[in-house]
């Protein structure tokens, strides 16, 4: 398997410089953009991707998404650990990673990302990517996005802020679920836990459970992350130390 694979039509060039503020040891990051459309079913078998059976009557865009996201983990795999697989995929549609690893996978609005790791220093990654909300879809879906607490303190915040806060809010929801499902199999939605940390300097995020998910993660329990902006797009990530014991 090449370091670098070459990309199907209708993708651009890999993006392979860590986004975030601090680098997480041993994991390794890919994400490219691309257009959905272009991509076409011989291009699977070209990269050696299978079209998974659920997919098979998708619409293009939905194809294009899974093969620009498996295309990332691929990457992403073989540069954290040498080996360059591709994650299956499970009855519930979340990846399933090769022995010995754990990742996460994103796509939005024509772009694809993953995270990769050797299992170890980790037990749980979760990445996401959102494009920015604009003022009129947050005044619409902040209440179903922000808890009590969440809407106080974005209540207290200017237009673009709290456009901003609650993109943020939405999307570090969405990776502390895809880092901590894994590890539990309890599905929790965006009232469980609420964003209490925000430190735009820094891009530092922290997390806390509102409800008792299962023995050793129980409400009040913390978890940390981090965030970037992009022109177009935030990507915020959650990992999850080995050594972090409920």
């Amino acid at each position: 398997m090449p370091a670098v694979c070459d990309l199907p039509a209708g993708c651009q060039g890999w993006q392979t410089q860590w986004p975030w503020p601090r680098p997480l040891a041993g994991v390794a990051w890919r994400g490219v953009d691309f257009t959905a459309p272009s991509v076409c079913e011989a291009d699977f078998a070209t990269r050696g991707i299978a079209l998974p059976p659920q997919l098979a009557t998708a619409i293009a865009k939905r194809r294009g998404e899974f093969l620009a996201g498996r295309l990332c983990a691929r990457e992403a795999l073989h540069a954290a650990t040498g080996c360059g697989e591709v994650p299956g995929i499970a009855a519930d549609r979340a990846p399933c990673w090769p022995q010995d690893t754990l990742g996460s996978i994103t796509h939005s609005d024509g772009f694809a990302a993953a995270l990769a790791a050797p299992r170890g220093a980790w037990q749980g990654l979760g990445l996401d990517a959102e494009t920015l909300l604009s003022p009129v879809r947050t005044g619409r879906l902040a209440s179903e996005i922000l808890t009590p607490e969440e809407r106080a303190w974005c209540d207290g915040l200017d237009s673009d802020a709290q456009a901003l806060f609650t993109t943020l809010a939405f999307s570090s929801k969405e990776s502390l679920f895809k880092a901590l499902y894994p590890l539990i199999g309890v599905r929790f939605y965006f009232q469980d836990a609420a964003l209490v940390e925000w430190r735009p300097a820094t891009g530092h995020i922290t997390l806390q459970l509102r409800r008792t998910l299962c023995d050793g993660w129980a409400a009040g329990a913390t978890l940390e992350g981090q965030y970037t902006e992009t022109a177009s797009r935030l990507l915020s990530l959650v990992a999850i130390p080995s050594n972090s014991i409920r």
